[in-house]
């Protein structure tokens, strides 16, 4: 008897795993091959929920798909580089930010329940943006020269503009000059960072089954 119990408990032990099998694959897809590697379908549905959390909105799924393939290249790269990842420090200082960006502490905690992000899952997100966006500073920031001109031309076409839209009093050159500085080389090396994704996915092999992966 205690045999035959042991028998139906493995039976329904296997029927439970073959069942949370099938159930795994209808829920998670692979979306996209990267060379050895795969996007799944859930790491679609996650960067949609945290560009949710940021925008409130995202963008399409084959949109999305085309994000995690550029993450996929630059990750890719600065693992082979042993690019340290982000500290618990650093991270925190950027989730911090991250909530200071919000009217309220309230206003936060309200759109990442909305978004379906749990606060782990946050906190994981924010920690893989940063190591991104960290890397591709390391990356194009030395190269990057900012010109007196472009400094002058940036104050008069978005500092003083936007001071007068809100009805406050323009800061001087000198006072914004860090600021806009600092702004034309992030722009510079998302340019930069652009035309050096769209060379890398030229050379790599990317086969997309986003499509596919619906059910």
């Amino acid at each position: 008897m205690r045999r035959r119990v042991l028998i139906l408990s493995s039976i329904l032990a296997v029927l439970t795993a073959s069942k949370a099998v099938l159930s795994q694959e209808v829920i998670d897809r692979v979306a996209a091959r990267v060379e050895n590697d795969i996007i799944l379908v859930s790491d679609v549905h996650a960067l949609a929920r945290y560009q949710m959390f940021i925008e409130g909105k995202s963008e399409s799924d084959t949109q999305i798909l085309d994000r995690l393939i550029d993450q996929w290249i630059v990750r890719n790269e600065a693992n082979a580089a042993r690019y340290p990842q982000p500290s618990d420090e650093e991270v925190q200082r950027s989730l911090a930010r991250l909530e200071r960006s919000f009217s309220s502490p309230a206003e936060f905690e309200d759109r990442r329940r909305q978004s379906g992000l749990s606060s782990e899952e946050l906190l994981t997100m924010v920690k893989s943006q940063l190591y991104l966006s960290n890397y591709l500073d390391t990356r194009f920031r030395p190269s990057i020269q900012v010109e007196e001109k472009d400094v002058e031309e940036f104050y008069k076409a978005r500092v003083v503009p936007r001071a007068e839209s809100r009805g406050q009093t323009p800061p001087t050159l000198e006072a914004a000059r860090d600021f806009i500085q600092e702004a034309l080389v992030q722009r510079a090396i998302n340019e930069q960072a652009d035309r050096w994704l769209k060379e890398s996915r030229s050379r790599i092999r990317v086969e997309n089954l986003l499509n596919e992966s619906k059910p």
